[in-house]
Parts: C-alpha cells; structure tokens; sequence
C-alpha cells in the first residue's frame, strides 16, 4: 500500500472517532466536566452498534467508488453508518473479512473463493465467508506499450499484475496460464506501473476494473499504448465470461467505432458468516435491509454506471448466500425495492 492510501485509509478510520469525540464534547459542555465511564461506555457502544466496515479496493479502482456510493445512499445516522475502508485486492479482503476487526463486508472478485480453496489459503473458507449479493462484471484490461500488438508477443516479457494478493495478481495469473502464456510478473502499484509503462520499462500491465477506470483516463490519443484483445480460450470459459471495452468508454486509447475483445469476472459483495442472533448477525442484516429496499437509489445520478448492471436476483456459482440477504431477496422479488 502507497504512502497516499495509507493517508486516505486514516481519513476514512478517522471519521468513526470523530463522531466520539463529538458527543464527548457535547457531554463535557453540557455537564460542565469530563463524562463518566458509564457514559462513554453507553457512547462508544451506541457509535458502534449501527456502524459496518466495507472493505474495498485501491483508489484507482471501481470498487473504493461502489463503497463510496454505498456510505453515501444508506448512511443514516447512529442506525446505519458505513465506513468505505481502503484494501489491498480480493485475497486481502477476504483475509480481513474473516480476520480483521472493524471488517464486515468486502467487495472481492468471484473467482477469489475458487483461488483460495485451490492454494489452500484459508481453512474453512466456503462455510465462513457468504454473499450478499452479485454486483457486476469487471473486465481484465491488459494495456501494453508500442511493439507489442497480440498478446502472445508478451510471452517473457515484464507485465506488472498490481501488488501481490491483490485480485488483478490472481486473476491475471490464471488468465495467463489459461492462455499457456509465461510472463515475468512484476508487482509494482498501478499508478507507478503506468509510469514505467511509459517509460517502456516494462511491455504490459493487467488491471481488474469496471470500465471505465479511471486510471487509464489521462492517457493522451498520442501515447502509442494499447489495450490488447484477451482470447477467451477453453480453458477460462469456466471461470470468465466475454465481454468488450468500449471506445467511448476509452477515446483515447479505442478507435471510435471498434472494440477490443477481452473477458470479465464478477464482483461480488461479500461477508462473513455470522451465526443468527449475534450483534455482528443483526449489524450487517440491517444493512442488507436497507441495501435492497434502497437499490433504486443506486441506480441513478451521480451513482457509479456499474449500478446499472446490478442485478439482486443474480447467484454465484460455488458462493453460499448469506442468509438474511436470501430472506430478504425472497421477500421482495425481483431486482428492484420493494417489489
């Protein structure tokens, strides 16, 4: 994690003392003196009973932006608050989801579950981690420099794949070894990869994001890069679907009228598997409550367009629903509140 994200990190954590501290003040002007431990205590807990932590991605990703929107719409006071938290990518986020305190839900790529099982990360996953639902597809942009014009022309080259235990570093990898392609991966953050992109010290970087990312953004028409088309071979159909980037999504990077081929993997909300009954069980159930029944607010400006794709109704193959998100989903059909 860069030094920035660090920063940011602290400034999102920052703000659930800063409601303490606003009722401590509040108390010490009201009753002329430092509050008791009982009232602190009462203060604290009260702070803490509607608060979930979201876990989520880089700042140059699609998924800091989903949590952003999230803490916007369903925030409401003591009864609701949801603190977006900065993460490292889909494997860490599954490690703070199940580890981490202040960590209830997480947004990770659908093909984590999968990954971790296979490399035997973290015991028991399947039963301790569920979904509260199917967000949308992300797809895998593989930006390359001048002179490189397939893929295949990747084979022992540098391409950067994002930190280590991030989403973009497991995906990529299975991508690369569905296309029986070796790479010398190297881990660098995205925004200094693209740097060395530029600089031609590297000939690729891979990036798992909702299109459009904002990363990619300030390329100029002239930079001479590329996105390259990612064939869907055999070997990935089990796990990825087609999809395209767009060129009015990328102006400066797709010629307009024409598309580049690639695939896309689903991101999925996900939570640890709280037993019912529980304070953390009725935390995150109530925000799930909201979550559905508000889902058209989502959908509108100035919300990510990602939301637009959402549909509540979805299920994960090899992912088990959290159960107050099922009941909830039962009970109002469909993909829209209150239907």
């Amino acid at each position: 994690m860069t030094r920035s994200e660090h920063g940011r990190r602290g400034l999102i954590l920052g703000a659930g003392a800063a409601a303490l501290v606003t009722g401590a003040s509040r108390a010490l002007a009201q009753g002329g003196g430092m509050p008791s431990a009982a009232t602190l205590s009462a203060m604290a807990q009260r702070a803490n009973a509607g608060t979930v932590g979201v876990i989520s991605g880089g700042v140059d990703g699609t998924y800091v932006r989903i949590a952003a929107d999230l803490a916007s719409v369903l925030d409401s006071g003591d009864e609701l608050r949801v603190l977006p938290i900065i993460g490292r990518g889909s494997v860490q986020n599954i490690a703070d989801i199940m580890y981490l305190r202040g960590v209830d839900i997480g947004i990770v790529q659908s093909d984590v579950l999968a990954f971790a099982q296979r490399q035997r990360l973290f015991p028991g996953v399947t039963q301790l981690v569920h979904y509260i639902a199917k967000l949308y597809d992300e797809e895998f942009h593989l930006l390359a420099r001048p002179g490189i014009a397939r893929v295949e022309d990747l084979a022992g080259q540098r391409v950067n794949v994002d930190l280590r235990a991030s989403g973009t570093a497991m995906t990529a990898s299975l991508v690369f070894e569905g296309l029986g392609l070796r790479v010398e991966t190297t881990n660098d953050p995205q925004d200094l990869a693209l740097e060395r992109l530029r600089r031609g010290e590297i000939a690729a970087m891979a990036f798992v994001a909702g299109q459009p990312a904002r990363i990619f953004a300030t390329i100029p028409p002239d930079s001479g890069l590329r996105f390259l088309e990612v064939p869907l071979t055999p070997a990935l159909l089990d796990t990825y679907l087609p999809s395209r980037l767009r060129a009015e999504r990328y102006p400066n990077l797709i010629p307009a009228g024409t598309a580049v081929e690639t695939l896309a993997v689903g991101a999925v909300m996900a939570v640890y598997a709280w037993a019912p009954g529980t304070e953390r069980h009725r935390k995150v159930s109530r925000f799930v409550e909201a979550f559905f029944t508000r889902f058209e607010e989502f959908q509108r400006p100035p919300r990510h367009a990602k939301w637009l794709e959402v549909n509540l109704a979805a299920q994960v193959p090899g992912w088990t629903r959290f159960g107050a998100a099922q009941e909830v989903a039962a009970r109002l059909g469909g993909n829209g509140a209150g239907r």
